[in-house]
């Protein structure tokens, strides 16, 4: 707390008229102002000259001895004051205790994560629409996302960057089962994108919560209170809409994100079932799921197109779209593993709940960012479909809990 000279000057006043009316007697405050200060009373004042006094130290309430008949006594308030150098910053610690600080590092670090998860699958899905555009070739495209991500974290394993999992056989064995229903979703899902827009192709993902509980309810006898189902009528009834008023409709784009739906709820399921008390979690773990799908898959790949097929369409790709296409394929690939990855990692920070509206949110991310970049003509009917199933998975996520 600071006084300047001019307000301890007025308080010298006040005191010296409070001293003659209640106190007649010689008792006096001269130990609450400086002999410096009082003996400035009669000088011209000088602004410019003024300093700030700081209050060192304040004693004592009332007077301190005998009352009434003492012919001694000491002064009410006893006030140390300096005078500080305007060059002197007044210091200002605010502190937060470790559980404060804690807390918003953590609320910032899953922050970071939801908005690098959404914007790396807003453009894995952008790259992988302009290549399935120019190279309809889902089963080779979805090899080479799983290739792209297993050599980055080759490479990582092999030059510290990341720490290598400790596996065995037992784990690779849980995870097998994961692998097949990964491998499945994904490529029905780029079959999907390959024959429709990637917005509706979202629309229809955003049911699988729907394939979660039936399967969870008719094969696993799980059982779900009455909120759980009722989220399920705006899901189906919003995905049903959406299909039905969709300007470009394909049956092979719609059957294949249903696929993927039903697969990854298999994945889930399989994910919760084996992998309890593993100690690989996160960034590794999904490091081998996608080296495992990878060996599952390059042998269907090879079946159903081969590499013929793939020459003359990669030959047209580049002599339509030029060396961009090189990059779009290399991007859509290395993009895919981010994402997939950043998401797993996420898991290890949240809980369920939280999990599922991010997901939720990024799906709608995803959809509105795919009709402004490719222009996706789309009917005011359509889109309340699809609002009305985004929607129904937001209740399912909250029901669920």
């Amino acid at each position: 707390m600071a006084f300047s000279a001019k307000q301890l000057y007025s308080s010298a006043t006040f005191f010296d008229h409070l001293q003659h009316k209640n106190f007649p007697s010689k008792t006096h405050f001269s130990s609450f102002i400086p002999n410096q200060i009082v003996g400035r009373k009669c000088e011209k004042p000088n602004v410019l000259a003024w300093k700030p006094l700081y209050i060192s130290a304040v004693t004592g309430f009332g007077y301190i001895g005998e009352p009434e008949n003492s012919k001694h006594r000491e002064a009410a308030i006893q006030c140390n004051a300096y005078e500080a150098h305007r060059s002197q910053p007044l210091p200002i610690s605010i502190e937060f205790d470790q559980e404060t600080q804690k807390a918003a590092a953590q609320k910032l670090k899953i922050g970071v994560y939801f908005a690098t998860w959404w914007a790396l699958n807003v453009v894995f899905n952008i790259y992988n629409k302009k290549v399935l555009n120019a190279f309809p070739f889902p089963w080779l495209t979805s090899t080479l996302s799983l290739a792209a991500g297993s050599l980055l974290m080759l490479v990582s394993w092999a030059t510290k960057l990341a720490e290598a999992p400790k596996t065995d056989f037992e784990f690779w064995k849980t995870l097998f089962p994961v692998a097949v229903a990964h491998t499945i979703g994904h490529v029905a899902a780029t079959v999907s994108m390959s024959k429709v827009a990637v917005s509706f192709t979202h629309i229809i993902k955003s049911g699988e919560p729907a394939f979660s509980v039936l399967v969870s309810r008719f094969l696993l006898g799980e059982a779900f209170p009455t909120s759980v189902y009722l989220s399920l009528v705006p899901i189906i009834g919003g995905c049903a809409i959406a299909a039905v008023t969709e300007l470009n409709f394909n049956l092979t784009g719609f059957m294949g994100a249903m696929v993927s739906n039903l697969a990854f709820v298999f994945r889930n399921i399989f994910s919760k079932k084996g992998m309890k008390g593993q100690s690989v979690g996160g960034m590794n773990y999904y490091a081998c799921l996608s080296m495992l799908s990878l060996l599952i898959l390059t042998p269907f790949a090879f079946a159903v197109e081969g590499p013929q097929m793939w020459a003359i369409g990669w030959k047209k790709a580049v002599s339509l779209i030029g060396p961009n296409f090189i990059w779009w394929v290399v991007a859509q690939s290395v993009f895919y593993h981010l994402y997939n990855q950043v998401s797993y990692m996420s898991l290890n920070e949240i809980s369920p709940l939280t999990f599922s509206i991010g997901n939720t949110m990024k799906r709608i991310s995803v959809i509105v960012s795919s009709i402004i970049i490719f222009s996706i003509p789309i009917q005011p009917i359509n889109a309340l479909g699809a609002a009305i199933a985004i929607l129904g998975t937001f209740l399912y996520s909250q029901a669920k809990q």
